[in-house]
């Protein structure tokens, strides 16, 4: 039975990760939640699943002419800090209170979205009033 739920997690989360939203938003909740998985361990999970995808859609927009490698460097230089600053960060917090931190992160991200979704509605009434 694990075994499905592991499939179906990652179903979903990958099929959110290609809407754009992120698998992360599904599957680090789901392996805390339903398999019961640590925090620390679940966000791990979801960091290295994230990195085949990441270097694939890099070769292939590459490929396809869409990367501007000039100027990259003020881009890549601190986003590598940061990562590598972040990643200490949440080894040394404890993982109830960066279950915490993700939930909060889950919640601003939903409110943000309902706000997008909103603001985009009201866009297009009044585009059609005209």
């Amino acid at each position: 039975m694990g075994s499905i739920i592991i499939i179906l997690l990652s179903f979903s989360a990958g099929l959110l990760g290609g809407m754009g939203m992120g698998g992360g938003t599904i599957l680090i909740p789901a392996l805390t939640i339903f398999m019961g998985v640590e925090q620390h361990v679940a966000q791990a999970a979801n960091l290295l699943a994230f990195l085949p995808m990441a270097l694939i859609s890099l070769k292939i927009h590459s490929g396809n002419g869409l990367i501007k490698s000039r100027g990259s460097l003020w881009i890549i230089v601190p986003a590598v800090v940061f990562s590598v600053g972040g990643a200490f960060l949440a080894s040394v917090t404890p993982s109830a209170l960066l279950r915490r931190m993700f939930g909060a992160f889950l919640i601003a991200l939903a409110i943000k979205q309902a706000y997008d979704s909103y603001a985009a509605l009201r866009a297009r009434m009044q585009k059609r009033r005209t």
